[in-house]
């Protein structure tokens, strides 16, 4: 049974997303501020977060902060529409996902169900095989541990950045529009996702090139998309 902690100062919405979460056989630990979201972290093994960006005390935006010092686990972030610019930052400093308030509660289960698969098959194993070792300059994939390193150095992406990089260095060259990427990684029509594909892209570069304002590898053609350059 896989343990999703539901983090917002309105019992009202907890008790909601229990209900639906529970029903779809999750076990649910409930937070009412960051702080007691990270206590709870301590004492839980917690596949994935579900966490307001409004709250007393932590809010989610720094909660997340600290989540991600030291665990890579799925954080879906919860936010009014009025509150743009607190999704990109929750998205700059690690959120895998936002949804925005008031939403559907079935929305919601697809898309934990959606990011645990991503998680769970990023964790898993497989036997070694060369044909999954992608490279491009000094840049290597190994899809088989789900490593990336880049001029030998080991780095450390989230599930979703990850699945962006493997499907552009796959298909090193080609240019993805931003609804190719958002359709492909989150498997879903493409609704607005500009933001969310380019906060993702932005990390994915802060992370693999030296220079992120002159990237090497992940180039911007504008107007038409994001590609992988062909070393």
């Amino acid at each position: 049974m896989q343990t999703i902690l539901v983090c917002d100062d309105d019992k009202q919405i907890v008790e909601a997303i229990d209900i639906y979460l529970t029903g779809e056989g999750f076990r649910v630990i409930k937070a009412y501020d960051g702080y007691e979201a990270l206590e709870l972290l301590e004492t839980n093994q917690v596949d994935l977060m579900v966490v307001d960006v409004m709250m007393p005390g932590l809010d989610g935006i720094r909660t997340t902060l600290k989540v991600r010092e030291t665990s890579s686990i799925p954080i879906i972030i919860l936010s009014a529409k009025s509150e743009d610019n607190d999704k990109i930052l929750g998205l700059n400093i690690g959120a895998d996902d936002y949804i925005s308030k008031p939403f559907n509660p079935l929305e919601l289960v697809a898309r934990v169900k959606s990011h645990l698969r991503r998680y769970t098959q990023l964790g898993n194993l497989t036997t070694q095989t060369a044909e999954n070792v992608y490279k491009c300059g000094g840049l290597q994939i190994n899809d088989d541990n789900k490593e990336v390193l880049v001029d030998g150095e080991l780095i450390k992406l989230t599930p979703i950045e990850y699945n962006i990089l493997l499907l552009l260095v796959k298909n090193a060259g080609k240019v993805f529009s931003i609804d190719e990427i958002y359709e492909q990684i989150w498997n879903e029509e493409a609704i607005g996702a500009d933001n969310t594909v380019a906060v993702h892209i932005r990390h994915i570069r802060e992370k693999i090139e030296i220079n992120p304002r002159e990237p090497r590898y992940l180039k911007v053609v504008w107007g038409v998309g994001y590609k992988i350059e062909k070393q």
